[in-house]
């Protein structure tokens, strides 16, 4: 190994540690089950090593970066979830196992399996707003990493909580 691949490596690892929180809350928000979500961190970290060479500083900030890769990992990973359980009739969304696992639970968790299986359920581009938004990310920053205006992010987000305020509490008024 040449010391210009160790020092890439080392930036990497240290890089990705810093920003290791993306990786975990984008994970936990497109699996359900703790198996593939280690799978998609896995892969998150696989693909964005295989990647890194092409990370340009002057470009991006490395967590924007990363929620990219991240995000385009999580998406393709969906979609091969989606088609393997087109071929499989008996498949079993995860989001419903883990509604029918936990009925007997007090009614706080039941809420929290119910909006965590709304999340889930929402389209990916949906799904990577609501996350950049619970990380305190500005609207402009979240239309860097989703290629999007930040005007558009804010107001997709404005119609994603009226949507989610309406599904989780049907009495809600917007």
């Amino acid at each position: 190994m040449t010391t210009d691949s160790r020092t890439a490596q080392q930036r990497f690892a240290s890089l990705l540690g810093q920003h290791q929180g993306i990786v975990l809350k984008l994970a936990r928000a497109w699996c359900a089950d703790p198996e593939e979500r280690r799978d998609l961190i896995q892969e998150i970290s696989t693909q964005a090593w295989r990647s890194f060479a092409s990370f340009d500083a002057d470009k991006a900030r490395f967590s924007t970066w990363l929620y990219r890769v991240a995000l385009n990992v999580a998406i393709s990973q969906q979609r091969g979830r989606q088609l393997r359980q087109r071929h499989h009739v008996d498949a079993v969304p995860a989001q419903l196992e883990q509604l029918a696992s936990t009925a007997d639970t007090a009614e706080s968790n039941a809420r929290l399996v119910q909006l965590q299986a709304m999340v889930q359920s929402l389209p990916a581009m949906d799904r990577a707003l609501l996350l950049l938004h619970l990380d305190d990310y500005s609207h402009s920053h979240i239309g860097e990493v989703l290629g999007i205006s930040a005007s558009n992010a804010a107001t997709r987000l404005h119609r994603l909580r009226q949507q989610l305020r309406r599904q989780f509490e049907p009495t809600a008024q917007d």
